[in-house]
């Protein structure tokens, strides 16, 4: 959440970003808040006026009673203002609530890197190798005729065993819920444990695996709820959601606590599945496996100083961006324009591959900073040196990469006609085979 002792201090600062991101009501909240914030205020000052009064009171009902005189004037004019306190008192609790209340509901300011623009309108950053652009059938179709038999000739009944079996998927879970099988069962499982030997080894992440499940706090903290709490998926009756990405229980892993200066700059790399509503994507790209309600994604999630965090923003996509170099995917760096910001967010580099089957740059990572926003929420703090009043860090987290669409594009990338479909050799060692084939 953003600090209100700024917003106070230069409540110019942040109606001109909330401007910049098109966002009416939140500039309404900025308003009300800083209304809000002048009532608390006020409503403090004659409470300790009141505390002040009653003390003194209180010292002259004590002088009186030692002097033998009757007290009774002071004690009901002392009930007087014990009253008027506790009904402030409610006043000042109640303006507090509604100031967290707004507090929740005013996104990040963003970063003044971040252009103006729609979403599809942000600038691309940088490239790296050449997209496919041949006449390639969509995954949906590659995935339903090739596969890779496990085991000792194990297959599904009649035989054939294909990547992909989106019927049976949607038959246990519904649409959305897509299922691998086979060859697309163990590329899956290769790509995660080439992921996280990447990251570990070579780039120096601890390795985490949390819940699956994390509470409102934890959602809360990386400012997923309230905004986003029809896209989550909840458990009932004990308020525990399903994880939407790695980001929310690594991000809370130090929420409530506060870090020495030396522990930072933390990186942390976890694989879990995730789970979206997407409350708000219905009908756009539901095909196949574009725009799914479960998927896997290996997420890094780094916790800076405050002056570290531009350059800890580079460092993290350039993490996510030798993942793709490694599996031959050719992408480009774009800069997510106001338009298309996240909530919490304060910049964004988004990483797209070209899926020749469905002729469309696909997001299979975003990489954020989220300034102190979302350690403001989760309450994380350091201590910059020995006796130091504790600060904020900077969080930031990036998709490492998300699988679903990661898998889209190297099924049409690698597919060569009579062939079969060709898979990056960095991932030969770890599935065992090279390619997958047509289906008998």
């Amino acid at each position: 959440m953003l600090d209100l002792k700024a917003m106070r201090e230069d409540p110019g600062r942040v109606r001109d970003a909330m401007r910049r991101r098109g966002d009416e009501h939140a500039e309404r909240l900025v308003e009300d808040t800083l209304r809000a914030d002048e009532t608390r205020r006020r409503l403090i000052r004659e409470v300790e006026i009141l505390k002040a009064e009653r003390n003194a009171a209180s010292k002259a009902i004590a002088a009186a009673k030692k002097a033998g005189e009757d007290a009774s004037t002071q004690i009901e004019a002392m009930r007087g203002v014990a009253g008027r306190i506790k009904a402030l008192d409610a006043d000042l609790a109640g303006t507090e609530a509604g100031i967290r209340d707004n507090l929740l509901h005013i996104p990040n300011l963003p970063d003044p890197r971040v252009p103006p623009g729609e979403e599809g309108e942000g600038p691309t950053i940088a490239t790296w190798g050449t997209p496919r652009r041949d006449d390639i059938p969509p995954h949906w179709e590659l995935g339903a005729t090739h596969g890779h038999t496990d085991g000792r000739g194990a297959r599904l009944p009649g035989g054939r065993t294909p990547v992909l079996d989106l019927e049976r998927g949607a038959k246990i879970s519904g649409t959305g819920f897509p299922m691998l099988v086979g060859g697309g069962a163990r590329l899956s499982r290769a790509l995660v444990q080439f992921m996280l030997d990447l990251h570990v080894r070579e780039h120096g992440y601890l390795e985490v695996l949390p819940p699956f499940v994390v509470s409102r706090d934890s959602m809360r903290g990386t400012g997923h709820i309230p905004k986003f709490e029809d896209d989550a998926y909840r458990t009932d009756p004990d308020d525990l959601f399903l994880v939407p990405t790695a980001e929310v229980p690594l991000t809370n892993l130090h929420r409530g606590e506060i870090l020495a200066d030396d522990d930072l700059p933390l990186a942390y790399v976890a694989h879990t599945p995730c789970f979206r509503r997407e409350a708000g994507a219905a009908g756009r790209d539901t095909r196949g496996l574009l725009r799914v309600h479960q998927f896997d994604k290996v997420e890094l999630v780094r916790v800076c100083r405050p002056d570290e965090s531009e350059e800890q923003l580079e460092l993290l996509t350039g993490h996510a961006e030798r993942v793709l170099e490694l599996l031959e995917l050719p992408y480009r760096r774009v800069l997510l324009p106001l338009g298309d910001l996240g909530f919490a967010n304060a910049i964004t580099y988004d990483l797209e591959i070209w899926a020749p089957g469905v002729e469309a740059w696909l997001e299979v990572s975003s990489c954020s900073s989220y300034t102190d926003y979302q350690a403001r929420r989760a309450d994380i703090r350091y201590r910059p040196g020995p006796g130091a009043r504790p600060a904020y860090p900077h969080t930031l987290n990036g998709s490492a990469l998300a699988l679903a669409r990661l898998i889209v594009v190297l099924l049409e990338t690698g597919y060569r006609r009579g062939e079969g479909i060709l898979l990056p050799q960095i991932l030969h060692s770890y599935l065992g085979f090279d390619r997958l084939e047509l289906c008998r």
